[in-house]
């Protein structure tokens, strides 16, 4: 085997060959152009973006920094066909080479484009653009408040227009740039300014025509917020008729120019005061006609007033008559009321309880003593047959018959009355009851027929 000798060489640490590697590469590959897929997209607390580039057959790491992220105009997607631009550069921790970003197009729509398509699809999601919360313009407004460039050719319009129409409207302006940096902010400032102001009534926001660049600030998402919370309705005007701006979706009413903005929310004030005096004529016209029919109502009313008045006094006669007659009949009816009181009243009274009761107090003595006489017999009745009961008991008592010698027998120790001679046997002990005192007796012999 042959070798050289690495002593005889440069050695070269990873970190030395990963360096040279990047200087060499970054200095032949300083400001390119890729055109690719972006997958495997990271979007890291930090604010950087992370992804691969890749066709069909290769794959290229990318990174685009968080001040990069900041200049984009759209939201970078999984799957979306780009054309970035940057420089080839190496990961040194790593050791791997990538794409340091510097600015992003998507492929076959432009920025601005699909960032407005992004913007419009989120904001509508919300319910920004919904007719449902959009207001009617005031049909005589006093106090217009008007969102745009001094400078541009929009404000010479809109205030000529506002002048010819309606010289009475009062016209306060917010200047503010419509394009560059920091635009939509001052736009979105001065929407809420004058939505404060209380005698404002009205707003026109908007500038002259451009290219979709130039009315970029009126897509913004901070001035379609100011619009949507502004306190008074809001007219946008921006560009001309074929413009359209994210602004127009939020406004309350959306005018093809600046012009027309004007036109819509003031009036012609000549054209006012001649529908004013043709009211009046035919207000006049009206009352004129009003009155006479009302003077031929009044003449009317006065004839049949002038009949009324008699039918009235003739019904006034009628009416002392009938008053007359009902006086008499309640009279008569009070009377006879009364006399039939009167004899109800002395049929209650004899008839009352406190009469009844002394009649009662006559009668109670009498009434107490015949009660007692038959109660007295009663008592008499009941003790002779109570007596004659007991004569009969006493007649028919066992204790009587024994009084005459007679006796009980009854078998030891159950105590059942023997009545036949048949019922014992010999040497049976037997029990005799007698009128006083009792036996207890020995059967010696059982005799079936009585003892002559």
């Amino acid at each position: 085997m042959t070798g050289r000798n690495p002593s005889l060489q440069l050695l070269l640490s990873v970190s030395d060959v990963t360096r040279l590697i990047r200087d060499s590469l970054e200095d032949q590959f300083q400001d390119i152009w890729i055109e690719g897929e972006v997958s495997n997209l990271r979007a890291p607390t930090s604010g950087h973006l992370y992804f691969t580039l890749k066709d069909e057959q290769s794959q290229l790491r990318g990174v685009l920094f968080r001040s990069g992220v900041s200049r984009l105009r759209f939201a970078l997607q999984e799957g979306m066909a780009i054309i970035a631009r940057g420089r080839i550069s190496v990961y040194e921790p790593r050791g791997e080479y990538q794409l340091v970003v510097d600015s992003v197009e998507p492929k076959g729509i432009g920025a601005f484009q699909l960032a407005f398509e992004q913007l419009k699809e989120r904001l509508a999601r919300e319910g920004l653009f919904d007719e449902a919360r959009k207001r009617p313009l005031p049909a005589f407004p006093r106090t217009v408040g008007i969102v745009t460039s001094v400078t541009g050719a929009a404000i010479r319009d809109i205030v000529a227009v506002l002048r010819r129409r309606c010289p009475l409207v009062h016209v306060l302006i917010a200047p503010v740039p419509v394009q560059g940096e920091g635009a939509a902010e001052r736009i979105a400032a001065a929407i809420t300014a004058l939505s404060t102001m209380p005698e404002v009534e009205v707003m026109i926001v908007g500038r002259g025509g451009g290219a979709l660049e130039d009315l970029w600030a009126f897509n913004e998402e901070v001035v379609v917020r100011a619009i949507v919370q502004s306190r008074v309705p809001v007219v946008s005007a921006v560009g001309h008729e074929i413009d359209v701006t994210l602004s127009d979706f939020a406004a309350d009413y959306r005018a093809p120019t600046p012009s027309a903005a004007a036109e819509a929310v003031v009036p012609v004030l000549e054209e006012l005061v001649e529908r004013l005096a043709q009211m009046g004529v035919r207000l006049q016209r009206t009352m004129q006609t009003f009155v006479v029919m009302q003077r031929y109502r009044l003449d009317t009313s006065l004839r049949v007033l002038g009949e009324t008045r008699f039918r009235m006094q003739a019904q006034a006669q009628r009416l002392d008559e009938l008053s007359d007659a009902l006086l008499r009949s309640l009279t008569e009816r009070l009377t006879l009321l009364h006399r039939g009181m009167a004899e109800r009243h002395h049929a209650l009274l004899t008839r009352s309880p406190q009469s009844r009761i002394r009649t009662s107090f006559v009668l109670l003595p009498q009434l107490c003593k015949r009660l007692e006489q038959e109660a007295r017999r009663g008592l008499i009745h009941r003790r002779q047959s109570v007596e004659a009961y007991m004569t009969a008991l006493d007649a028919l008592s066992p204790l009587d018959i024994l009084k005459r010698g007679y006796s009980v027998i009854q078998t030891v120790p159950s105590g059942q009355i023997v009545r036949r001679a048949s019922e014992v046997a010999v040497g049976e002990v037997l029990h005799a009851r007698l009128a006083e005192g009792r036996l207890l007796c020995l059967v010696k012999e059982v005799l079936p027929q009585p003892v002559s």
